[in-house]
């Protein structure tokens, strides 16, 4: 038994860092979740940010957006020319990816600076492609309503993820202290 933990110990280290980071950052995102309840930003921060921002990428594309608080649930609507398209949730605002991510990198920590700079720079892009996301999910389901499931929930997320797998190959090739000989 001892030899197999020794044989597999950098990858033991991965998952335990990766699972004891990834659910630290899960439990601290849900506390604050519950700490926002009846703020004046509804649903949460992030979600309305994301909603705002959205709206002005849109607006920036020559559409008339608007955003709007749901009245049944703790998401915002989103409307374009006057005709209600979806909903923009909690889920949407990129958090739970960004945690992943993180958790990720961090379990394949390189140098610190790097390590930081790298998740930086990874947080913005995904947050900033997450926008994209939206925008042109919000511009599809306007002009294609018949394509909204799948454009909702294969294309899209296959975006964001695929821009944070990206990241990871990325990182794992060029920066982490992974050695040949673990790999």
């Amino acid at each position: 038994m001892q030899a197999l933990f020794i044989k597999y110990k950098s990858v033991i280290k991965f998952i335990l860092t990766f699972l004891v980071v990834y659910i630290s950052f899960s439990v601290i995102y849900k506390l604050y979740l519950g700490a926002l309840e009846g703020s004046r930003f509804y649903p949460d921060y992030m979600t309305h940010l994301v909603s705002l921002q959205s709206r002005s990428l849109l607006d920036a594309f020559g559409y008339d957006a608007q955003i709007l608080p749901h009245p049944e649930e703790p998401s915002m609507k989103l409307i374009i020319n006057g005709k209600y398209l979806a909903r923009i949730i909690e889920g949407c605002n990129s958090i739970s990816v960004l945690i992943l991510f993180i958790s990720f990198i961090i379990a394949f920590s390189g140098k610190l600076k790097v390590t930081f700079l790298y998740i930086l720079a990874g947080s913005a892009l995904i947050y900033i492609v997450n926008l994209i996301r939206i925008v042109i999910l919000s511009i599809g389901i306007y002009h294609y309503p018949e394509q909204t499931e799948i454009l909702h929930t294969v294309v899209f997320p296959a975006i964001i993820y695929g821009m944070m797998f990206l990241l990871w190959i990325l990182w794992v090739n060029r920066f982490s202290k992974l050695k040949k000989k673990d790999a």
